[in-house]
């Protein structure tokens, strides 16, 4: 059984005992886990694990695949989800298999985040901020995939609420290593993520003279050195140090800089996965809804916190939430709706604990007033993120499968393993085909012109191009063919073979 706390938050109002003590019910993760169930078993219904690989995840699981060459691994990319990836991927090439993986992974991971909580928010509380975060599309969509946003996010509300616990116990030495564990996640992940998601924590240990903890202190930093330490040795050994990889991992988002970036994510709420270049029509407005009202009711949440007097639960979270969102919304030039899960999910929470506070609350007359607004809002809400749901895993679908059946014709060309490609979408038809990719330009590029031609005359190797588009020099003589909606030159080793 975890502690009680006795001891009043450090920072937190003067207030009677029975106000300071910690929420506590019998029985009370059963609704957790419950919660953590339903959103596996969504994702295995509505995402359906037969999906193909997306590009991104491509790149990560081909590090790890014993069945495809690595693709090549850009500046901004951790190994946090390779290794993730690699109980499943080392030894099995199914997709539905490593969908099924992650799915359960994912809402196991929802679960333990939300349970972290529990005694600094009432269980009711967790539960329905777990099902607001497991309900968002963005979030059922990227449970079940390689990709690092989810983690992180689930990373951030475990830190966040370990964090609380140990500062408000300096006894809880579980708190204090699930700080640490989860700060190495997020950095494990997306390290650039961790820094932003753990700079309030920082600044409250090492500014604040009734939050200073050299434990805490201990404990964050070294979760970000655990986490992030091999992207860092990994900077020097393969990208020309530190500042370099930084340097070029900004120059592959499109530098960072001052750009308002809320009308990116804002057309990416409709179901675009990257919105980059970010142009054409905005969503309609009920798609939009949610994402304007998220933060005013978290906000709504914290005003309700504070004159409760337990304010420091519900702001922290806020915080974190701004900060890691800041670089999102206002530092990159394109959006993807995954950047943003963190902010969800830290968001969750005190917009959970304002809409309960709304339904519970005594106020006469407006009490089922309020029940009945918020029923409507959460009814209309969940609509809303099924139809966009549906209509995003349909498309990324037909785009998968699109890959696959290109494969399947470079097959029938003799574009076999071992080859090469390199082109237009080279790296998820590569990895679909069994081949490497490569690259002479681009973010990507690891190769040279007469790296590839002397290739060619050895093994087949292919040039993906669209139509009308047309090939490089060192291709033109090579044989052409049409596969689905490309053209691909192939190597005269092809023809020889």
């Amino acid at each position: 059984m975890a502690k009680t706390v006795n001891r009043p938050f450090v920072g937190a109002d003067r207030s009677p005992p029975s106000t300071k003590r910690i929420f506590r019910r019998p029985h009370g993760q059963q609704w957790l886990a419950l919660v953590a169930g339903a959103f596996t078993l969504a994702q295995l219904i509505l995402v359906r694990p037969g999906m193909g690989l997306g590009w991104d995840e491509t790149v990560y699981v081909s590090q790890v695949g014993s069945d495809v060459p690595a693709a090549f691994f850009s500046a901004p990319r951790a190994r946090g989800v390779s290794l993730l990836v690699a109980p499943i991927a080392s030894w099995s090439s199914s997709t539905a298999l490593l969908r099924v993986y992650l799915a359960v992974l994912s809402g196991l991971g929802l679960f333990v985040a939300l349970r972290v909580w529990r005694g600094l928010f009432p269980t009711r509380v967790l539960a329905a901020a777990g099902a607001l975060f497991a309900t968002l599309w963005v979030t059922l969509f990227y449970g079940p995939q390689a990709m690092p946003n989810y983690w992180v996010a689930i990373g951030a509300l475990a830190c966040v609420g370990c964090f609380l616990r140990a500062q408000a116990d300096r006894f809880d030495r579980a708190a204090l290593w699930g700080v640490g564990l989860s700060a190495a996640l997020m950095a494990w992940m997306r390290p650039t993520d961790a820094v932003y998601v753990t700079l309030p924590l920082f600044f409250l240990v090492v500014c604040v003279r009734r939050w200073r903890s050299p434990r805490l202190l201990v404990a964050l930093v070294a979760g970000l050195v655990a986490g992030a330490g091999e992207w860092v040795v990994e900077a020097y050994v393969s990208y020309g140090g530190l500042a370099q990889r930084l340097s070029d991992g900004s120059k592959i988002q499109g530098g960072l800089g001052w750009n308002l970036a809320f009308d990116d994510q804002m057309r990416s709420l409709g179901g675009r996965v990257l919105c980059r270049p970010c142009t054409g029509a905005m969503p309609a407005p009920p798609v939009m809804l949610w994402w304007f009202a998220l933060p005013v009711v978290a906000v709504l949440g914290a005003v309700i916190a504070v004159k409760a007097r337990r304010r420091v639960n519900s702001l922290l979270p806020l915080a974190c939430a701004a900060v890691v969102g800041f670089p999102y919304l206002f530092m990159i030039g394109y959006a993807a709706p995954r950047f943003l899960l963190p902010v969800y999910i830290l968001l969750a929470i005190p917009a959970a604990d304002a809409l309960i506070h709304l339904v519970t609350a005594p106020g006469g007359g407006r009490r089922p007033v309020a029940a009945t607004l918020v029923a409507l809002g959460l009814a209309g809400h969940l609509a809303v993120q099924f139809a966009v749901l549906q209509h995003t895993v349909h498309g990324t679908t037909v785009a998968h499968q699109d890959w696959a059946d290109t494969a399947t014709q470079l097959h029938r060309l003799g574009v076999k393993p071992p080859c090469m490609l390199t082109g237009y979408e080279d790296v998820p038809i590569a990895f679909y085909t069994g081949c490497s990719s490569v690259d002479t330009v681009g973010h990507n590029a690891n190769t040279t012109v007469d790296a590839i031609v002397r290739a060619g005359q050895r093994l087949p190797v292919g040039v993906l191009i669209t139509p009308g588009q047309k090939p490089p020099t060192y291709a033109r003589t090579w044989e052409a063919h049409r596969v689905g909606h490309l053209m691909v030159y192939v190597a005269p080793a092809v023809r020889a073979g």
